[in-house]
């Protein structure tokens, strides 16, 4: 099989689970060949930690013919800036979550990649894990009937006390919703399709954050973006449900997502994993069940979306993890925002 080169922007923590897959679980179709960010000598330190070819300058990245993709692994108010040089670099772009920090910007990239007929799609990959594939197909298979509601809890106090450099986790193009909402809204897509309205509420409870790990400890941050957002989705299939998303609270256990049906209930896993348990209930006979897996990555597969990308380009398919996809969801979390400000149900206008 021919291998597709790609090219990382970006060093920070992220990029060494994706380092360690590209060159071990995903090294039959991608080869890792170059590396850059912001500064030089970061790049030469991963390329050197890793055995990566090639670290480049950033102008050097962008005009190298050394890779066909890359990986856009830099902090989210960065994504548009990097997608955009990369696409008229002439390269495919997969990028992490979310596409852009707007809507109107994702609908820019998606024009700029389809006018020069080049891919472009991104994180999150997790719905491609066994976990969320494995409800995609039970639900598909009808166990549950027809799908009537759901419900989705993103629960925890914060990253500070994990983090030395929490800062974007506050600032605009993060909170709860931006930075953990694709993977709920991601999996809840591809369990239920397109979502065609939301109706949200948000705080900010609060307003500054204290940095506890590192060398920062001590500095106090602003809270830049609502950290407690709640609020109704309603599918096009008519499945209508609630989810939260929070930085402000002590959680509880409560399910991920949970799914309602007709003829039955199904708990899936988190769906930040690849893996997890799902459980299924049969309405009629009330019985538990443990839904056996329909593929194989149940382990941390982060790139599973890039390899997906590269034999979508060879084989001349689309890819999985799109960009009309990512764009949806993003379109969806903005509308979160959207109605809390207008205090009023938005309409989503995009499909996938």
């Amino acid at each position: 099989m021919k291998k597709t080169r790609i090219g990382i922007m970006g060093c920070g923590a992220i990029s060494d689970i994706y380092i360690t897959n590209f060159q071990g679980m995903h090294s039959d179709v991608v080869e890792l060949v170059a590396i850059s960010s912001r500064r030089i000598e970061r790049s030469r330190a991963c390329a050197e930690k890793y055995g990566i070819p090639y670290a480049m300058e950033v102008e050097e990245f962008y005009s190298s013919d050394k890779f066909d993709v890359i990986v856009n692994l830099t902090v989210p108010k960065a994504h548009y800036e990097v997608c955009r040089r990369g696409l008229e670099a002439g390269k495919h772009v997969y990028t992490e979550k979310p596409l852009s920090l707007s809507f109107r910007e994702g609908e820019e990239l998606i024009a700029l990649a389809e006018e020069k007929g080049l891919y472009l799609g991104g994180a999150p990959d997790t719905f491609l894990g066994a976990g969320v594939q494995t409800v995609c197909k039970a639900v598909e298979d009808g166990l549950i009937g027809q799908p009537v509601g759901f419900t989705a809890f993103m629960l925890c106090h914060g990253w500070e006390p994990f983090h030395p450099n929490p800062d974007f986790y506050y600032a605009k193009g993060g909170g709860p919703m931006y930075d953990m909402g694709p993977y709920y809204l991601t999996a809840l897509v591809n369990m239920l399709g397109p979502v065609s309205a939301v109706s949200g509420m948000n705080s900010n409870p609060i307003p500054h954050r204290e940095v506890v790990v590192g060398p920062r400890t001590g500095e106090v941050l602003p809270v830049e973006t609502p950290t407690h957002i709640a609020g109704t989705l309603k599918f096009e299939n008519g499945a209508i449900g609630s989810m939260m998303t929070s930085f402000d609270v002590y959680p509880i256990e409560l399910p991920h997502i949970t799914l309602f049906g007709t003829k039955g209930t199904i708990v899936a896993p988190d769906p930040n994993t690849f893996g997890g348990e799902i459980r299924y209930l049969e309405g009629e006979s009330g019985q538990w069940s443990t839904l056996p897996y329909v593929n194989s990555y149940t382990e941390n597969s982060r790139g599973l979306g890039v390899r997906d990308m590269c034999l979508a380009i060879e084989e001349g398919r689309s890819m999985k993890a799109n960009a009309r996809m990512m764009n949806h969801v993003l379109e969806v979390m903005d509308a979160f925002h959207e109605s809390a400000d207008k205090g009023t149900e938005v309409i989503i206008s995009s499909r996938f």
